[in-house]
């Protein structure tokens, strides 16, 4: 791979200096693309015998040529008070990637390096469908902010370039009419601010891209004047590129190293603060529906209708046919129908109802668009206009059944679908040339405002995972919950002792179980039974290289095993045990003792084993009643952690025995990993900073190593 990525670099490099350096550099650039080529078939033969043969027959893909996990040390996290999961940030380190090229570009057209945009816009339109990948793969991680940010962003770029491509050929032809002045861009500018505040909860590093976002969205305002705009455009879009590089290297390298290389500053506000400033607007009397919880793309889901009506308000105000409708095509047709397809994708399983509304709505903008803005042909002579008459009918008819879905969810989703009634009715009576514009207007602003309140709810109520601001109730109540008989998989009440004997009795006949445990849910094997064990590996696609730590109810069961800790050690994991800190330790004939059994070659490395003591006392009875348990996160390799019994039961339920039900974790993280073995010689090391700060366990480290002394 770094010779695959360097010779891209230097490919790109030398398509650039062809521009100015003759065709010698085009021959270089040829070259390198014939070794990608190269590679990239060497590649694919030798993981093909590798998925034949399950050994790696041809080389190139053992052991790295630089380890970034030996760069640096775990970062102190003294002021970081949020609770981190960098470990799956390869989305993220995407995103800010996707951010940084059609910046770039917009960079280079408003500084007049090209007149005419139609390359750009397909450039920039690949690059946008990218960041939607982004998107996706954080939506499948259950991270609302970043769902939301890299769909945001994605589709501004993907107007913006579409705008301009609509704009050049004007302006070159050097009969500039003036720049269409779009509302849309006001309504980008709030939602740019919708996610400063959803940052607020992250880092420095996001809350600076969201500002410089912010800025260029001001920038391009057409207000501007038109000598003013594109320098001020140009300028912000540099600014914002230059960050949204770093991001790209600070998210990708602190992400393979899982620590903190590049540093991305400490959080702005604490979740503590955030919670206080917005828990004032919460009505307790109120709550939300447990049917309806939060889902990743809500935010998203508010965003592109908030854009298309606010954009749509030019229809009311500028007349048909005219440059200034055609230029407002992109703003609508873009945010409405063709992104908003893609939040129908998400919310597939978002619920009762699914995908309806979204992709209802779809067709809604999309013969919107068709009607008010392209006008192909004269329709007010045509017979034609009363197949949009029968279908601003129909979609009225199907609106009201939207109406009923939305009074299922809470009342912001129930006002905005009654208000999108009104908007229809407008429609009809806009194919019938009877429409009173102001009322239209009127209705297309007070949506937008309603969309952009519901994404700013919806994006911190999912970001805090606590209903801060109101969505308000649902009025048609309640939705029923499922039967035991519709899960993949047998479930059991942690409350109930015949649940505990239920989930002891599937783990110790050799099955694996998704169990509570203080930090996130995990998956659970009997060290009486490496069979099982050998199941975890297979049910996560978990690599075979990665061990598994051991699981005990309480350090007394260490005690009577004898095994040969120093002073030290066993003052230290008094100190942290129970809790959620995972200690790195010697093997020994001692694990025997504990009651390891025919597992002791599974759990751990040859030398070494990581012990857990959770301060939960579900998963210390459990443990009482199997002995020693191997256990792991319970998430596919490489997903989020699983902070919910539906999650496990979701995401590996038809893979399991078995899941011990809890409702929501206590952390949205894993535990803190200490390397233990070298504490006799005054050093631990924070292998994995998990859900206790690093900088706490090295305090509890020196001071048990003075209190010794």
């Amino acid at each position: 791979m770094p010779f695959v990525f360097g010779a891209i670099t230097f490919t790109l490099i030398f398509e650039a200096v062809v521009l100015v350096a003759g065709p010698w550099a085009l021959i270089l650039s040829g070259t390198l693309e014939l070794l990608i080529l190269i590679f990239a078939i060497y590649g694919s033969a030798a993981l093909l015998l590798k998925g034949l043969t399950q050994r790696l027959v041809l080389k190139g893909f053992g052991t790295p040529l630089f380890n970034v996990l030996l760069l640096g040390t775990a970062s102190s996290a003294s002021a970081q008070e949020k609770k981190k999961n960098t470990k799956y940030a390869e989305p993220v380190a995407l995103g800010f990637f996707c951010d940084t090229v059609p910046s770039f570009i917009f960079a280079f057209y408003s500084f007049g390096y090209f007149k005419w945009f139609g390359l750009g816009s397909i450039w920039v339109t690949i690059i946008s469908v990218a960041q939607f990948f982004s998107s996706y793969y954080a939506n499948l991680r259950q991270d609302a902010y970043h769902t939301t940010k890299c769909g945001l962003h994605a589709t501004y770029w993907i107007i913006k370039a579409w705008e301009e491509f609509e704009a050049s050929p004007v302006m070159n032809n050097d009969v500039f009419e003036g720049r269409a002045v779009m509302t849309g861009d006001w309504f980008f500018i709030l939602a740019s601010l919708v996610m400063c505040a959803g940052s607020l909860n992250t880092d420095w590093l996001e809350l600076v891209h969201n500002l410089l976002f912010l800025l260029v969205n001001v920038s391009t305002i057409p207000q501007i004047p038109h000598p003013v705009f594109y320098v001020l455009f140009g300028i912000s879009c540099c600014l914002f590129t230059v960050v949204s590089l770093y991001g790209t290297f600070a998210r990708l390298i602190n992400a393979i190293a899982e620590k903190s290389l590049f540093p991305v500053g400490p959080q702005p506000v604490s979740i503590e603060r955030m919670t206080k400033a917005f828990k004032w607007q919460k009505n307790k009397d109120q709550p939300e529906s447990h049917c309806d919880t939060y889902h990743t793309s809500d935010a998203f889901f508010y965003i592109v209708n908030g854009i298309a009506s606010f954009s749509a308000l030019h229809t009311s105000v500028m007349g048909r046919n005219t440059y200034f409708n055609r230029h407002t095509v992109p703003w609508v047709l873009i945010p409405g129908a063709v992104i908003q397809a893609y939040i129908s994708r998400l919310q597939i399983n978002s619920g009762r109802f699914g995908s309806v509304i979204s992709s209802v709505y779809v067709a809604v903008w999309a013969t919107w668009t068709w009607f008010r803005f392209t006008d192909p042909m004269d329709w007010v002579s045509s017979q034609e206009v009363y197949g949009f008459t029968a279908g601003a009918i129909a979609l009225l008819v199907i609106n009201v059944f939207l109406i009923l879905i939305a009074a299922y969810k809470n009342l912001v989703l129930l006002f905005m679908t009654v208000l999108m009634e009104v908007v229809l009715v407008c429609f009809l009576l806009s194919t019938l040339q009877s429409l009173p514009y102001q009322l239209e207007m009127a209705m297309l602003a007070v949506l937008a405002i309603i969309c952009l309140y519901g994404a700013l709810a919806s994006l911190i109520n999912a970001t805090l995972s606590q209903s801060l601001l109101p969505l308000g109730p649902a009025i048609l109540k309640e939705c029923k919950q499922e039967t035991t008989q519709d899960l993949p998989c047998p479930v059991a009440d942690s409350r109930l002792t015949s649940g505990l004997l239920k989930i002891a009795a599937v783990l110790g006949e050799g099955g694996v179980c998704g169990i509570p445990t203080d930090t996130v849910y995990a998956l659970a094997a009997s060290c009486n039974n490496p069979q099982a064990i050998e199941k975890i590996y297979n049910i996560k696609d978990r690599p075979a290289e990665k061990p598994v730590c051991i699981c005990i109810s309480n350090v007394e069961q260490l005690v009577t095993a004898q095994p040969p800790f120093s002073p030290l050690l066993w003052e230290f994991m008094r100190n942290v045990y129970p809790g959620g800190i995972s200690c790195i330790v010697s093997k020994g004939e001692w694990l025997f003792k504990l009651g390891l059994g025919p597992a002791y070659e599974r759990v751990g490395t040859k030398d070494s084993i990581m012990i857990r003591v959770p301060d939960h006392t579900v998963t210390g009875h459990l443990c009482d009643m199997t002995g020693p348990l191997a256990i792991t996160s319970a998430n596919p390799s490489g997903e989020l952690d699983s902070t919910h019994h539906d999650m496990v039961v979701s995401r590996l339920g038809h893979k399991l025995q078995g899941v011990l039900c809890d409702g929501e974790s206590n952390e949205v993280v894993a535990s803190t990993i200490v390397n233990c073995l070298k504490i006799d010689e005054g050093s631990i090391t924070i292998v994995r900073e998990g859900c206790v700060p690093a900088v706490k366990v090295l305090q509890i480290f020196e001071r048990v190593k003075a209190n010794m002394v």
